[in-house]
């Protein structure tokens, strides 16, 4: 078999110019459930900024206020170690369904194939007519019947590029203030207008102009599948032992004997290269471009149908199965990557049940030295910051000492309320005996209450002149 297609991307042609693709409509039973798959998925991705549970968005990544809802539970930046754990975790359930099934995320639940397959390709079938019609219509000069066509489909493009913005901007900012701005029109957020119209102008770059090139060119994850894939991975293959036979492939003839012939089942009817989104012919083997979209498998399957052959030419199978009709096997490499992510996942889910709904934070005031008072009593200012990560009030919020006897006063009242979701700071002195203390820098702790209930602890230094002892 010649390499020389892999010296080059399927985009690229042989002059270096930009090699457009025009897939042919795909249809069969793998398009079917991918189709379910992917409106799924598009009504959750549209819809989670807009549920709402216990008061809090289902999902918001406001990184410029640094306030996170993931599945309706509120995060903050104090959290931020179980953003590490579960990114961890996300890099390793990565590379475990990697090795184990190659690159299906991309085919089957990326946004970026989703949109473009599932909502743009659709468009642009619908418009444009199939892969002859487009191709046609490319070659065309520029009359009135491409104008009209081209016109309407970039301005749909445009208007659905606009909506997804819209979408991602209220994973930003949250969807009850993207609902206000849209109420109080553009000229009124001009500061949120301007970036919105160049998250547009991305979406529309990448679906109208850049399309498949994000996944071949842009997107690490081929590369990685590289790294990650071996023999016994599960891919989007070619059975080249049945479609090549003895004496390779030939077009399909009417009442010849093939298997007599010594030739394989592919009729090299190019209709698989057709059908792909990426260009590629799949019978080249696994190569960086293919994004397991099963579209060439549903293709092959109708071809194999009306020449009366058996389904599976091409098909879900891993390089061993082809070559040596080994089983699928959990080796030692997917064991350990699945242990690693079932203890990442265990640490998680403990960390999530052990954080804390408030979390405080007391600090002695930089810069501030004790201070002796009478009835050898000494005394330190501090500064607190208490965060409320729920959606509910916390009242009547008061301090002890749980570590020393001693005395704990508020700058202002001896009680307050921490709003929901907010952070509230202030201004606190703590006075402790001389007797009680055992160094010059001893350790408190603190204990946080709502009424009488202990809700949280934090320790804090108390400092002390070294002569007291």
């Amino acid at each position: 078999m010649e390499e020389n297609f892999r010296d080059s991307i399927g985009t690229i042609a042989e002059d270096g110019k930009r090699a457009w693709i025009f897939p042919k409509k795909p249809s069969g039973r793998f398009f079917k459930y991918r189709k379910y798959v992917s409106y799924g998925l598009l009504l959750f991705l549209v819809a989670s900024p807009f549920i709402k549970i216990n008061g809090n968005q289902f999902l918001m990544f406001n990184v410029l206020e640094r306030r996170f809802n993931i599945f309706g539970f509120p995060f903050w930046p104090q959290d931020f170690h179980l953003v590490v754990v579960s990114m961890l975790a996300g890099v390793i359930f990565v590379a475990l369904f990697t090795v184990a099934y190659g690159r299906i995320f991309c085919g089957w639940m990326c946004p970026q194939t989703i949109f473009m397959e599932m909502v743009f390709r659709r468009i642009e079938y619908w418009i444009d007519g199939d892969r002859g019609a487009q191709i046609r219509l490319d070659r065309s000069p520029w009359n009135g019947k491409k104008i009209r066509k081209r016109v309407l489909k970039w301005t749909i493009f445009f208007i659905i590029s606009f909506l997804i913005a819209n979408v991602f901007l209220a994973y930003l900012i949250g969807s009850d203030k993207l609902i206000r701005y849209v109420f109080d029109g553009p000229l009124a957020h001009m500061g949120t207008m301007i970036p919105l119209l160049i998250f547009t102008a991305v979406f529309y770059f990448v679906f109208a102009w850049f399309r498949e090139q994000v996944c071949i060119i842009a997107c690490p994850y081929g590369r990685l599948q590289g790294v990650l894939l071996d023999n016994k991975s599960i891919v989007v293959a070619y059975d080249h032992k049945r479609g090549e036979g003895d004496n390779g492939r030939k077009k399909f003839r009417k009442n010849e004997d093939r298997d007599a012939l010594g030739h394989g089942d592919c009729i090299d009817c190019f209709q698989c290269v057709n059908v792909c989104p990426t260009g590629i012919d799949i019978r080249n083997g696994t190569q960086l471009e293919c994004v397991n979209c099963t579209a060439c498998i549903d293709e092959c399957d109708h071809i194999m149908d009306s020449i009366k052959k058996p389904r599976g030419l091409i098909r879900y199978a891993s390089e061993d199965e082809i070559n040596k009709k080994a089983k699928f096997k959990f080796t030692a490499r997917m064991k350990g990557y699945t242990a690693v992510l079932v203890v990442l996942t265990g640490i998680l889910i403990g960390m999530l049940f052990l954080r804390n709904e408030l979390e405080a934070n007391i600090l002695r005031l930089p810069g501030q030295l004790y201070e002796r008072k009478a009835n050898n009593m000494i005394s330190n200012v501090y500064t607190y910051k208490l965060v409320n990560k729920t959606s509910k009030d916390v009242d009547n919020v008061s301090f002890k000492l749980l570590s020393h006897k001693g005395e704990i006063k508020m700058v202002s009242q001896d009680s307050f309320k921490v709003p929901a979701e907010e952070i509230a700071e202030g201004t606190l002195f703590i006075e402790i005996n001389s007797s009680a203390l055992t160094g010059d820098k001893d350790k408190l702790k603190i204990g946080v209450y709502n009424g009488e209930k202990l809700i949280e602890t934090t320790t804090t230094q108390f400092l002390a002149p070294r002569s007291y002892h």
